[in-house]
């Protein structure tokens, strides 16, 4: 399973970095008041993917803490029901019988 995963590993970096060569020219980027950066093509779209994909684990990030804060406020609720649960009850003293005629 191991050699497999270097395979797969080995198979990725070598298909990117044809990627990276065949697009190797310059791309020119325009930002407003006449700014221009010329980079390399693969730079523009790595720095692209890496922007998308900190934007995705910044916008899950929100819902996990949520969902942590949720889970502990869950637990809390089922360990406080289980130490009521668990609490003897208390015990009420047998009504005395009285027989009539009896003092």
């Amino acid at each position: 399973m191991r050699a497999i995963m270097w395979f797969i590993r080995i198979l990725l970096f070598i298909l990117l970095f044809g990627f990276a060569i065949k697009n190797d020219h310059l791309a020119t980027l325009n930002f407003y008041f006449g700014g221009q950066w010329q980079l390399p093509l693969v730079f523009v779209i790595l720095v692209s993917f890496a922007a998308g994909a900190l934007l995705g684990v910044t916008a899950t990030f929100a819902s996990l803490l949520r969902q942590r804060r949720e889970i502990s406020h869950l637990r809390r609720q089922l360990e406080r029901a289980e130490r009521e649960k668990a609490a003897p009850a208390p015990v009420e003293p047998a009504p005395e019988l009285q027989v009539p005629g009896l003092p």
